[in-house]
């Protein structure tokens, strides 16, 4: 395939105004792949005084549907960019994962492509990055991986704890075997985006305090960091003498003027639905007993009948390795055989929950033509349907799993799709689940289908 992309763009200025009371200006210092600002997000103001602002991805698939394909492809070419920048290594099949940036493939071959005794420990931070970590790793021959995760698991042990301060919920936990840190490996932390890049210093201390190593590299779509955020990572390594590679598809530097004023948003509602969904419950443990393993098991009371059920071990939460991958990938294809079978329109919707994002958008992958796939979120976002904002409708409620985590998701509008999918990882009550399925109601889908992983029929 021909590249019609500028390979270098370097001192491109562009001031992206949001809600006219925000107005964030941006100096684009490296840009490799020639990307376009405007194919990697949008811009939308957060209900947080922390950061008042969210670069809305577009590869992600957090806040705003995509090709999951996409989703896949984001994490293969930031592996491609990681080879490039620390091992200095074409791999020659980066103008066929850029393609996918733009929608022009449905499928996506995301075989291994990493390997000559290149071994890291993969970290993909939750929740935003839960899915692009994994996608990442899926590059590798040889790697460990696991995603951080900000559950509270009573009667597992979290190896290493740290915080990401900007963030709606700032705890991190790993309840992973001991094992995957305690050596001197590589460690790969994966997220999508570096701001000031506090939240990498913070898990690396984390880490280096009970595993010290002397490598770590931080990849990342969106690489923000002002120069005295840039020093700080030269001062720790100095202080701790280990080597810190800072990988991203994107850099340059922002500046944010203005902030939003809560009571004074123009916030997008949905009209009155006129429509009923059709309300289907699949339950995958009874119609695939071996397919997923079960890891830590939790009581829970469905419908008055105590159950324990455990999470899943694939999602990557307690960590894998990479020899597991083609096995797991040919489970979850025979899942996606069988949800493709269950379909009734031709324009779905799969959607993940929360960090519960990279096996639904593997298995939406697999689905057939016409289907997209986004996922909840923990993050409050100010909603407008105006053009070019990043998060035009909103739905809100408490998450089913937890009920005193309010959840969110984004950018469905009203008759968009004949059919919503939602993922969860384990069974939840009919009680829990109400709240939110009385939101998607607005969404005015004529079917949704609740897919359960663990857990059978109350």
């Amino acid at each position: 395939m021909k590249n019609s992309r500028t390979l270098t763009c370097c001192n491109q200025k562009s001031t992206l105004d949001i809600l006219s009371q925000l107005k964030v200006h941006i100096q684009i210092t490296d840009n490799p792949y020639g990307l376009k600002l405007e194919e990697l997000f949008e811009m939308a103001a957060r209900m947080n005084k922390k950061r008042s602002f969210l670069f809305v991805s577009k590869l992600l698939g957090k806040h705003i549907p995509i090709n999951p394909a996409t989703g896949l492809a984001t994490g293969l070419l930031l592996a491609n960019r990681y080879m490039e920048a620390v091992y200095d290594k074409e791999i020659g099949k980066k103008e066929e994962w850029l393609s996918y940036l733009s929608g022009e493939h449905k499928v996506i071959d995301d075989s291994p492509f990493i390997g000559e005794g290149i071994n890291p420990v993969i970290i993909g931070f939750a929740e935003t990055a839960t899915a692009l970590g994994h996608a990442f790793y899926q590059s590798f021959t040889q790697a460990d991986f696991f995603h951080t995760t900000r559950e509270i698991l009573k009667s597992q042990t979290s190896v290493i704890n740290f915080e990401e301060e900007h963030s709606h919920a700032t705890s991190h936990r790993s309840y992973i075997p001991e094992v995957l840190l305690d050596n001197s490996r590589e460690i790969i932390l994966v997220d999508d985006e570096m701001t000031t890049g506090k939240t990498a210093i913070n898990i690396i201390r984390s880490i280096q305090e009970k595993y010290p190593r002397t490598t770590y590299s931080v990849v990342s779509i969106l690489d923000w960091r002002s120069d005295d955020h840039k020093k700080q990572f030269a001062l720790l390594e100095q202080e701790l003498g280990i080597r810190i590679k800072a990988v991203s598809l994107l850099s340059g530097t922002i500046e944010v003027d203005g902030a939003p004023e809560p009571g004074n948003q123009q916030i997008t509602d949905y009209n009155q639905s006129q429509v009923t969904p059709f309300i289907e419950e699949i339950y995958l443990e009874e119609i695939f007993p071996q397919e997923l393993e079960g890891v830590e098991q939790v009581s829970v009371t469905l419908d008055g009948v105590e159950k324990s059920i455990p999470y899943m071990r694939e999602t990557g939460r307690f960590g894998l390795h990479a020899t597991e991958n083609a096995s797991i990938h040919l489970r979850l294809e025979t899942i996606a055989e069988e949800l493709n079978q269950s379909r009734t329109g031709l324009n779905t919707l799969c959607l993940g929950t929360g960090e519960f994002m990279y096996i639904p958008m593997k298995i939406a992958s697999m689905m057939g033509d016409g289907v997209s796939y986004h996922s909840t979120t923990r993050s409050p976002i100010y909603t407008l349907n105006q053009k070019d904002y990043g998060a035009k409708f909103g739905l809100s409620f408490p998450n089913p799993d937890d009920q005193q985590i309010a959840q969110f998701v984004y950018n469905i509008p009203p008759k968009e799709y004949d059919e919503i999918f939602v993922f969860f990882e384990r069974a939840i009550t009919k009680e829990k689940l109400a709240p939110f399925l009385a939101e998607l109601e607005k969404t005015e889908t004529p079917n949704v289908k609740i897919v359960y992983f663990k857990g059978g029929k109350p």
